[in-house]
C-alpha cells in the first residue's frame, strides 16, 4: 500500500530527513515512534503530500506521488488524517463531521454511511449530539469516523491521543486498533508515547536525528532492537559492559549471557541490553546499592548502582520493598 524509499526532505539548507526507507502493506498499522524533533512528523506531512521529497519516492499503490520535482496535490492522494486535536467542526453536529468528507458520494447514500461509520466506532444513536457534548475519546471516534467515511487507501494519524488524559490513552489507542482492523484500514501514525506505538502498530519504526534506526514488529523492536538509540529508546534497560566468552556468548560482571543477546560494540567496547525483567533482587549475587524505587502497578523497578560505577534496573515483586541507598544483591534471572 505504502512504500518510502530513500526519502529525504528539509527546509532551506538543512535536511531533518535522512534515506527513510518503510513499506507498509494493505491493512496493515505502521507507526514512527520518536522523540519531538526527530523528523516523524515531517515525514508524515511529506507523505501527505505537505512536504515535497528532496531525493527518493513515495509510492501508494503502485503510484508514485512524491519524487524531486513532482509532487501530487494531497487532496489527489485519497489519504485521511486524524489531527492531534481531533478538529470537529463545532458548528456542525457529529453525524455532519461524519459526512463531511462525503461529497463524491450521492446524497441518497450518505446517511447511511454515516450511520455505518457511527456503529463503527460504537457512537450508534449519537448523530445529533454536538462535539462539545462529547468527553475526549468520544470525539476521537468521530475524528476516526469522519477520516475512515470516504474509504481513503491509507490513513495517517498525526499524534491522534496526545490531548487525551495520559490514563485512557493506551485503553483508547487498542479501541482504535480494534477498529481500524474491523474497517481493514491502512493506517500510519506519529508518536512519541511507547504504550500508544505497542498498543496500536503492527510495525513500529524508530526515529532519531532524523533517520529511521528500526522498522520492525513491537517484539522485534523490544527484544531485539538494532541500535543503541532503539534499545534506550523503548522500554526500560541499560547497557553493561561485556566481553566475548570462549561460548560464543558474552561475560559480564553478573556472568554468561547467550549470544542471542543484543550487543552493541562502540570504539570496541562491547555493551549489552538488560531489561529490567532480566535481573532479580536475591539473597546472594554482585552487591549493589538502591538509587530510587518506582512503583509500576503489579510490580517495582529499582534502580542500581554496582560498586564499579555501572548502573542497572531490576523488576521485583511487590513485596519486596529496599530503601535508597540500601545494599541489595542482584542476579541475571535470563
Amino acid at each position: 500500500m505504502l512504500e518510502v524509499k530513500n526519502v529525504s526532505l528539509g527546509y532551506a539548507d538543512t535536511t531533518v530527513v535522512h534515506d527513510v526507507d518503510l513499506q507498509l502493506a494493505q491493512g496493515e498499522i505502521g507507526c514512527l515512534l520518536g522523540a519531538s524533533g526527530c523528523g516523524k512528523t515531517t515525514l508524515l506531512r511529506a507523505i501527505a503530500g505537505f512536504e515535497p521529497v528532496r531525493s527518493g519516492a513515495i509510492t501508494l499503490q503502485g503510484q508514485q506521488v512524491s519524487t524531486p520535482g513532482h509532487c501530487l496535490a494531497p487532496q489527489r492522494r485519497d489519504i485521511g488524517m486524524v489531527f492531534q486535536e481531533h478538529a470537529l467542526f463545532p458548528h456542525h453536529d457529529v453525524a455532519g463531521n461524519v459526512g463531511f468528507g462525503l461529497h463524491r458520494l450521492p446524497a441518497a447514500r450518505r446517511p447511511a454511511r454515516i450511520a455505518e461509520m457511527l456503529e463503527l466506532v460504537g457512537l450508534q444513536g449519537m448523530g445529533n449530539r454536538w462535539p462539545h457534548e462529547l468527553s475526549g475519546g468520544q470525539q476521537q471516534r468521530v475524528a476516526l469516523a469522519r477520516a475512515l467515511a470516504p474509504r481513503p487507501r491509507l490513513l495517517l494519524m498525526d499524534e491522534p491521543f496526545s490531548s487525551l488524559d495520559a490514563s485512557l490513552r493506551e485503553t483508547i489507542a487498542r479501541e482504535v486498533r480494534a477498529i481500524l482492523k474491523q474497517a481493514q484500514a491502512t493506517a500510519l501514525m506519529v508518536t512519541h508515547d511507547q504504550h500508544e506505538a505497542f498498543a496500536m502498530a503492527d510495525n513500529i519504526g524508530v526515529m532519531a536525528q532524523g533517520r529511521l534506526m528500526q522498522w520492525g514488529s513491537a517484539t522485534q523492536v523490544y527484544c531485539t532492537p538494532a541500535t543503541r538509540e532503539v534499545a534506550q529508546f523503548v522500554g526500560e534497560g541499560v547497557l553493561l559492559r561485556a566481553t566475548a566468552s570462549a561460548a560464543g556468548g558474552w561475560d559480564t560482571v553478573l556472568g554468561s549471557l547467550p549470544a542471542s543477546q543484543p550487543n552493541y560494540v562502540q570504539d570496541e567496547d562491547v555493551q549489552v541490553l538488560l531489561r529490567p525483567e532480566h535481573l532479580a533482587l536475591a539473597a546472594t549475587g554482585l552487591p549493589a546499592t538502591v538509587l530510587d524505587c518506582k512503583f509500576r502497578g503489579s510490580h517495582l523497578v529499582y534502580s542500581l548502582q554496582l560498586l564499579d560505577g555501572q548502573r542497572l534496573m531490576a523488576q521485583t515483586p511487590l513485596a519486596r520493598v529496599h530503601a535508597p541507598a540500601e545494599t541489595v544483591f542482584v542476579q541475571l534471572a535470563v
